[in-house]
């Protein structure tokens, strides 16, 4: 997730971002064409690293949208309760971003649900869950027993750069190559947009990178 308050902080972290990862373009604060910019940046980058973007709120990414559609990518959504996620498993999304997990500067005064409302709400769900708000590795641990499927984040990327570690760890929600799978949800993006995902393939993880 990318945020204005991220600064050049954004650049450092898509060097760190490992091929196939999701890049979901937000710069909500900036006007649309400063946003356009931003985006047109993220994604020469992402082309010569094999990274994924999302684009929203009238940007349309390379590889999707989130909270939108676009007419070649994926789809994802957020959600903020049970009936936005049932929602998302039911409009098609691919996958569904369930927050504020914990306190979060993009929610000021929000609670956190915490992890046991959270693993309320998401199970069962029928789409990949991908946790945010307030999330790093170490968090995102405390929830690989509930079946997320990863997690996303701002502010973990302004922490100190640290190197990939085992696969142990709960991924950072990532939407690239199929490797090998762990969800049973299947994706429903065509293959034509990306030739290397084929439609109804399992979703998977990668080796991706852990932020402490």
């Amino acid at each position: 997730m990318t945020d204005e308050r991220m600064g050049d902080a954004l650049w450092d972290a898509l060097e760190r971002l490992p091929r196939g990862a999701g890049v979901v373009v937000r710069h909500y604060g900036l006007p649309l064409a400063e946003r356009r910019v931003v985006l047109a940046r993220v994604e020469r980058i992402a082309r010569a690293r094999g990274l994924v973007v999302l684009g929203t709120r009238g940007l349309v990414g390379s590889g999707g949208m989130h909270n939108g559609r676009a007419r070649c990518g994926m789809s994802t959504r957020a959600a903020h309760d049970r009936a936005e996620i049932v929602a998302a498993g039911r409009s098609g999304a691919d996958a569904v971003f369930v927050s504020p997990m914990f306190a979060t500067r993009s929610h000021v005064g929000a609670r956190g649900m915490g992890v046991v409302r959270f693993g309320l709400l998401v199970r069962g769900a029928q789409v990949p869950v991908i946790a945010l708000g307030g999330m790093n590795a170490r968090r995102a641990r405390r929830l690989r027993a509930m079946g997320v499927y990863g997690w996303a984040g701002i502010d973990a990327w302004l922490a100190p750069a640290v190197r990939p570690r085992g696969r142990e760890d709960c991924p950072i929600a990532s939407i690239g190559p199929v490797r090998a799978a762990r969800s049973e949800f299947a994706p429903s993006v065509a293959s034509r947009c990306w030739p290397w995902f084929a439609p109804r393939r399992k979703l998977a993880s990668a080796n991706f990178l852990r932020e402490p």
